[in-house]
């Protein structure tokens, strides 16, 4: 049977090509019990020489599978782009919504160049220390009678704690103002209206236009960097200013409104406009107002400086970044990293 099974090597091979219903029509001469030994004989020998080549793997879509055999570590099919996503996040602005948030700068600049104003009268003495000291009173009393309204979680025994800690701060600053009397007084008047130029242009630059800059109350949330470092610009460029002035009383006054204004005024209008937003542009308009009126006694090109800048911020700004928006193309896909989907508060 062997020897058989030998003579018939030579059509064994092209049976492998062909269709496995032909075997019975070529072996029929041969008797049943030898034709079904050839049958499965050759059923075998062409198992195993498939069996020989390797098997094509599916690509698959895993994170951390390794290396798949057959394909490149930078392979990707036709259903690597199924899953991406164009503007997932892209928010649609509104251009009356960008115009009344962009109030919240201008009511800042505001309130700065107020400061300014003062500043520069106080130098050129149009403004004594006694007004400045009632100016200090009533803006400290208003200041508190807008928290103590507005703020939902400001009591009166928080308050009082308030009043207990600014009145060691106000007599830690009028024992210190000697010294900030004296403290640039080696060092040329250009010199102290550059650097207070700068550190205001700073102080405006990095201030946080969009909440407080100080801890509200009640709350847990810390300034970040940014607003650190734009209110001791402010204050720096408070005690630059009072060293030119002619009294130390005129010091303490100037520096205690400068920092009751740096300090209270963002945690003001950030209460005001929490607890209405109407009463917050009312109030913005009417500062503007009032300061685009004071900028103007006081001289008329700085109230065209103004009143650019206040329409650069309210106008322009708001259809630049509506225009520019058309143009944001964002993507997002299988290549993103994992998001976490929960809060960690250990």
């Amino acid at each position: 049977m062997y020897g058989i099974l030998r003579s018939l090597g030579p059509i064994m091979f092209p049976l492998k090509q062909r269709d496995e219903q032909n075997i019975p029509r070529l072996l029929g001469p041969l008797r049943p019990p030898l034709r079904r030994q050839i049958v499965n004989l050759i059923q075998m020998e062409t198992s195993s020489s498939e069996s020989s080549f390797p098997t094509q793997f599916k690509w698959r879509k895993v994170a951390y599978g390794g290396r798949q055999p057959g394909f490149d570590d930078n392979h990707t099919d036709e259903s690597f782009l199924e899953d991406m996503v164009m503007n997932a996040n892209v928010v649609k602005r509104d251009m009356l919504k960008v115009m009344l948030d962009s109030v919240s700068i201008s009511q800042y600049l505001c309130i700065v160049a107020l400061v300014v104003l003062v500043w520069t009268h106080t130098l050129e003495s149009t403004i004594d220390e006694n007004f400045l000291l009632v100016l200090d009173v009533n803006l400290l009393v208003s200041g508190f009678l807008v928290l103590l309204l507005t703020a939902e979680k400001l009591s009166l025994n928080l308050l009082l704690g308030y009043v207990i800690k600014i009145s060691y701060f106000i007599t830690g600053l009028y024992m210190l103002s000697p010294i900030y009397h004296t403290l640039t007084r080696t060092i040329s008047s250009d010199t102290i209206w550059a650097l207070t130029a700068l550190l205001v242009i700073l102080h405006l630059f990095l201030h946080n236009y969009s909440g407080s800059t100080v801890k509200a109350p009640g709350t847990l949330d810390n300034p970040n960097f940014a607003s650190n470092v734009s209110l001791n610009a402010s204050i720096v460029a408070s005690l630059l200013i009072s060293s030119r002035l002619p009294s130390r009383l005129h010091v303490f006054a100037i520096v205690l409104f400068s920092l009751q204004v740096f300090l209270f005024a963002p945690l003001v209008t950030y209460c005001i406009k929490k607890y209405s937003y109407h009463l917050h542009l009312c109030f913005s308009f009417c500062l503007m107002v009032l300061t685009l009126t004071f900028v103007y006694w006081f001289r008329g090109s700085l109230f065209v400086l103004l009143l650019a800048v206040l329409v650069f911020v309210n106008l322009v700004c708001p259809y630049w970044l509506i225009r520019i928006q058309e143009y944001k193309f964002e993507i997002n896909g299988p290549w993103d990293e994992a998001k976490l989907c929960f809060d960690i508060t250990e």
